[in-house]
């Protein structure tokens, strides 16, 4: 192992079947496989690093998430290209997942920065960047 770098991210959720309905298909996408499976969670896994999303205890869901708070803004994932992003970015709108920064897009993060932004269901911003 690299010294370094990233284990694991765990993320707790509102709602465990709508996170794993929307974070699946994606996380597939950029080649993660379906790593671990419980009542209240499940894991994807690429190479040595996985991400972990749990279901949220109901006694702790009376503060929704906010990227702007203290904590987690948001995760960016490598693309393959730009055409990757763009072929992600079709996706997510036929999905009816919404793009941020609509006016923008796909240059949101800069001119020289080609990306897709959105939100999860608990409103965590995802980015997809070309790293070309």
């Amino acid at each position: 192992m690299s010294k370094g770098l990233l284990h694991h991210i765990e993320l707790y959720v509102s709602d465990i079947k709508r996170t794993l309905d929307f974070w699946g298909w994606f996380l597939e996408e950029l080649g993660y496989t379906s790593f671990q499976k419980w009542e209240s969670g499940q894991s994807w896994k690429i190479d040595d690093t996985y991400i972990v999303f749990v279901q949220t205890e109901d006694r702790f869901l009376d503060i929704r998430y906010h990227r702007c708070r203290v904590g987690l803004n948001h995760l960016a994932f490598h693309a393959s290209s730009r055409q990757n992003v763009d072929e992600i970015t079709d996706k997510l709108k036929d999905k009816g997942i919404n793009i941020l920064y609509p006016k923008r897009h796909p240059f949101a993060g800069g001119d020289n920065h080609y990306a897709v932004y959105f939100e999860d269901p608990d409103r965590i911003k995802v980015e997809l960047v070309a790293s070309e």
